[in-house]
């Protein structure tokens, strides 16, 4: 175990609430949090019990009456001693209460520095750790799924079966150079290649998740565009169910993108409305218009809107088919806006994905279900199937598996061991970054700081 000096953070969101949390964890922990606490003796106290007290300072003043929780190592989130104090949740008690055990020698904790901890003393994974910060990050109950899998370990139970294949395939071919002069083969051609080939599949699943994962952690960002007074801010504000974009009949009200989320049966969507497209010499909304074009760049989902109470003119049909081509392999939808307001005269010779009215709510519910079946097509969306949802660990996979497609390849040519051996071990190296077996301190930097203080 590595114990280290003891840390103390405020472990609940700060504000006004029933109750808040103080957590303090390290070598002596219990005997700070004693020093200011007067009921039992918790450094006497067994683990996992509850004891009420009064937290005082050094003069005697009461700061407030606690809850104090204690965790003794190894049995403990960080695996150390760990004392969970229980405060009333003002904002002021509660920082009291953190102010007066800081008195007692204890530091302010660094974000994400408990679950660190809890990574070092191998109480965690890596990327158990990184779950833990996807867990509380999660703005659906897709990811919160997905977070929970990786948080359970499946994805490190993974990955660790693919590291022992790769270190049992390993052993033979560095045995069989330490007999080289004797001529003695430890390691059966056919078999060895079998085993890497399923290895290298196997990564190649894992690996065809990814966009699944994308999409479910950090949700499909969905561009509106088209033309100014199309019906885009509506639509977002009737998809969010509240004014979050401002509307009026006035052509290039909307001078920026403005982003909104939006959950629909467990998958987030990240809604961007756009400043209509249009040539202007108004410096603000040309670029409104500019970055309207980089956020189409970055979409997972393109909803072009038409207005249909205007007719359809030969530039404009132009400039849907020139989105459409540039979209590519990104989901494009063609949606016909004002339905309530349509103008029949005329045959505009276009085939729409789907007419609405947002303002009438007509089709709306129809729109849901498109455009979540045309963001996730050709993905397999099955949630209760692991999915890879980061791109540190997508770039492992992919740099683990490039490594055994060479150990690969080696064999067939009939390449002498050390090439096979300088090949599997740099599989095993990405493979071990993932779950934290190799790592350094900058990575643990990066991922650590994404963490809030107090976890």
């Amino acid at each position: 175990m590595n114990q280290q000096s003891p840390i103390a953070a405020i472990a609940t969101p700060v504000g006004e609430g029933g109750i808040a949390v103080i957590r303090v964890s390290g070598r002596g922990a219990l005997e700070k949090v004693q020093n200011c606490f007067k009921g039992k003796d918790l450094t006497k106290a067994d683990s996992h019990t509850v004891h009420f007290g009064k937290i005082v300072k050094k003069d005697g003043r009461i700061v407030d009456e606690v809850l104090a929780t204690i965790f003794r190592s190894p049995k403990s989130y960080t695996g150390e001693d760990t004392v969970e104090v229980s405060c009333h949740g003002g904002v002021l008690v509660t920082q009291a209460v953190l102010e007066t055990i800081l008195e007692q020698g204890v530091r302010s904790a660094e974000p994400g520095e408990f679950t660190q901890r809890a990574f070092l003393n191998g109480k965690l994974d890596l990327d158990q750790a990184e779950a833990v910060a996807d867990l509380i990050h999660a703005k659906s109950i897709k990811a919160v799924d997905a977070a929970h899998q990786q948080l359970e370990g499946r994805l490190g139970k993974h990955i660790k079966e693919f590291r022992q294949q790769i270190i049992d395939a390993t052993a033979m071919v560095e045995l069989e150079l330490d007999f080289i002069e004797e001529d003695v083969e430890f390691a059966n051609k056919e078999q060895l290649r079998k085993l890497l080939s399923d290895v290298n599949e196997e990564i190649a699943r894992l690996l065809d998740t990814y966009e699944t994962g994308r999409l479910v952690k950090d949700g499909v960002k969905t561009v509106f565009i088209g033309r100014p007074n199309a019906g885009k801010s509506t639509l977002l504000n009737t998809l969010v169910g509240s004014e979050r974009a401002i509307v009026t009949e006035i052509a290039g009200t909307t001078r920026d993108t403005i982003d909104a989320d939006w959950s629909y049966e467990g998958l987030l969507f990240k809604l961007i409305d756009t400043a209509g497209l249009r040539d202007t010499e108004d410096v603000i909304e040309a670029e409104g218009v500019k970055r309207s074009q980089k956020a189409f760049e970055q979409a997972d989902l393109v909803v072009y809107l038409k207005d249909l109470s205007l007719p359809l003119d030969p530039e404009e049909r132009e400039e849907v088919a020139g989105f459409q081509k540039r979209a590519a392999a990104t989901p494009f939808l063609l949606i016909g806006t004002k339905l309530d307001l349509e103008d029949t005269s005329e045959e505009e010779r276009i085939d729409y994905d789907l007419k609405i009215s947002a303002l009438e709510e007509q089709n709306i519910d129809d729109l849901k279900k498109l455009m979540k079946q045309r963001a996730l097509e050709n993905k397999d969306y099955d949630t209760s199937s692991l999915l890879v949802t980061s791109s540190r660990h997508r770039d492992a996979l992919q740099k683990a598996r490039e490594n055994v497609q060479r150990a690969i390849q080696a064999l067939d040519q009939g390449m002498t061991g050390d090439f096979l051996s300088i090949d599997l071990r740099s599989a095993l190296k990405e493979l071990g970054a993932i779950t934290g077996e190799i790592t350094n301190e900058h990575v643990l930097d990066s991922i650590f700081s994404r963490f809030c203080i107090g976890k």
